[in-house]
C-alpha cells in the first residue's frame, strides 16, 4: 500500500490497518519512515474530520491540575488569593489578562483556550460544566450511539441536549464525569478527554445493559486463570474468554477506540460491584489480546476498591506507575509463570519461531504469548510477525 493523502473514510480505516501492520517496525529503516509518513497523514486527516474542540478555561485548568497533582492554593501565585481561586474555580469570578498570562506561563495552558469564545450549548444534564458539543459526535452518530436517533451530525447537534440526556441514562448513578476532570488516561499522548469520557461511558452503558452472573472475588484462584489462559490455545480463545468471564461475574466489553484516544484497555468498578474490563483491541493481535485482558484483570484483583474505581491504560506507555507496573507483573506470571519461563532460552540466542511454538504447545497457550514476550524483553519488534495472530481477534467480536 502506497502513502498517499487520505480523502476519505475508506481511505482512513484503510492507513489505520497499514500503521497496524508497521507498528513495530524500528526507527531509521524503510519501515520505520514509512510509518511515521502514515502517522503524519492520518493525524491530518483526524484534523481536519476529527477536530478536537478545545475546553472551556476552567475545565482546563482542573485539568492540568489533576494532571501536575496540584491543589487549589498551589493556583494562588497565578490567581492571587485562595478567596479568588475558590471563585474563579467555582465560575463565580472571570479571569483577568494578567491571570490567563500567568497561567498560560506557569501551568503551560495553551493561550487560545483563554481567548476563545463561551460555549452556546445549553446543557439540561446535572453537571452543568460539562459542554457536550466537545463530544464526538459525528463518530458517536456514525456509531449509533444514540438511542433512537437516525439523522445526521448536523442534526444531532440541534438535538444534543434530548441526545446526550438519552446516552447518559443508562448509566444511572454510576459517575460519567472523572474524565473531564482528571487526565486518569495512563498515556504521554495529548489525548482528548471528551472522546475518551464518550467511550467510557459507551462501555459502562453496554457492561449495565448485560446479565452476568454475580461477581466472587474468591473464584479469581491461581486455577482460574490458568484455566483462562489455556483458551488462548483455540482460534476462538478471545471470544471464549468473554463467556468465561462473564459466567464468573466479571464483564468484557469490546469496543473500538475513537479518535484522538489511546486507549488500550480498561478496568471499572461498577456501583452494583460488578468489575467491568473494556478493550478496544487498538491493535488487532493476539497477544496484544491477551496481555491487555490480564494486565487489566491485574487491576481488578489488585487495585479496585471503592477508592480506586477505575483504570485506563494505553499499554504501550512506560511511565513508571506502581500500579501499572503492578498489573503488567500480573499479566505476565499468569500469562506464563515465571517457574516455567525459560529465560536462558533468549539470553544467548533467539529461537526459532518452530522452538516458540513447541514451547507454547507444551503449555497449551497460544503461540503469540511467548512471541510477544520475546519481542517485549529483547526490544526486537521485527521478530515472529507471523506468530502474533495479526487480525485475528477483532473479527471474532464481530461475527
Amino acid at each position: 500500500m502506497k502513502a498517499r493523502i487520505i480523502k476519505s473514510e475508506a481511505q482512513y480505516e484503510q492507513a489505520l490497518e497499514r500503521v497496524e501492520v508497521l507498528f513495530d517496525a524500528q526507527p531509521g529503516t524503510p519501515e520505520g519512515d514509512e510509518l511515521e509518513l502514515w502517522v503524519m497523514l492520518i493525524e491530518n486527516y483526524e484534523q481536519e474530520h476529527y477536530p478536537m474542540e478545545l475546553p472551556d478555561p476552567i475545565s482546563a485548568i482542573k485539568f492540568r491540575m489533576e494532571q501536575e497533582e496540584l491543589a487549589a492554593k498551589d493556583l494562588i501565585p497565578y490567581i492571587g488569593s485562595a478567596s479568588k481561586v475558590s471563585e474563579v474555580l467555582s465560575g463565580k469570578r472571570g479571569l483577568s489578562l494578567a491571570m490567563m498570562r500567568k497561567l498560560h506561563l506557569g501551568l503551560g495552558i495553551p493561550a487560545e483556550i483563554f481567548m476563545q469564545a463561551p460555549g452556546t450549548v445549553n446543557n439540561t444534564t446535572s453537571i452543568p460544566e460539562v459542554d457536550f458539543s466537545h463530544f464526538p459526535i459525528a463518530e458517536m452518530v456514525k456509531r449509533n450511539w444514540f438511542p433512537n436517533f437516525a439523522g445526521t451530525p448536523r442534526e444531532a447537534r440541534q438535538k444534543l441536549p434530548d441526545l446526550m440526556s438519552a446516552f447518559l441514562k443508562p448509566l444511572g448513578t454510576q459517575d460519567f464525569s472523572p474524565i473531564l476532570g482528571r487526565g486518569t488516561l495512563h498515556t504521554k499522548h495529548t489525548f482528548d478527554p471528551h472522546a475518551l469520557a464518550a467511550w467510557r461511558i459507551r462501555v459502562i452503558t453496554l457492561a449495565l445493559g448485560s446479565q452476568i452472573a454475580a461477581y466472587q472475588a474468591e473464584k479469581l484462584s491461581p486455577e482460574f486463570f490458568s484455566e483462562l489462559v489455556k483458551l488462548s490455545y483455540l482460534d476462538q480463545g478471545p471470544f471464549l474468554a468473554k463467556e468465561f468471564l462473564e459466567k464468573n461475574g466479571i464483564h468484557l466489553i469490546i469496543e473500538r477506540h475513537l479518535p484522538k484516544t489511546y486507549i488500550d484497555g480498561a478496568a471499572i468498578l461498577l456501583d452494583n460491584g460488578a468489575p467491568l474490563i473494556a478493550l478496544s483491541l487498538r491493535y488487532d493481535r493476539t497477544d496484544n489480546f491477551w496481555f491487555t485482558l490480564f494486565h487489566e484483570l491485574g487491576h481488578v484483583v489488585k487495585h479496585l476498591n471503592p477508592e480506586n474505581r477505575e483504570f485506563l491504560d494505553e499499554l504501550s506507555e512506560e511511565d513508571g506507575n506502581a500500579c501499572e507496573e503492578e498489573a503488567n507483573q500480573f499479566a505476565l506470571e499468569h500469562l506464563i509463570p515465571k517457574a516455567l519461563w525459560d529465560e536462558d532460552l533468549i539470553k544467548e540466542a533467539i529461537p526459532p519461531p518452530e522452538e516458540v511454538e513447541a514451547f507454547a504447545s507444551e503449555l497449551r497457550i497460544s503461540p503469540a504469548i511467548p512471541a510477544g514476550r520475546i519481542r517485549y524483553e529483547l526490544k526486537n519488534y521485527s521478530l515472529y510477525t507471523e506468530l502474533l495472530g495479526r487480525g485475528q481477534v477483532r473479527r471474532l467480536f464481530e461475527m
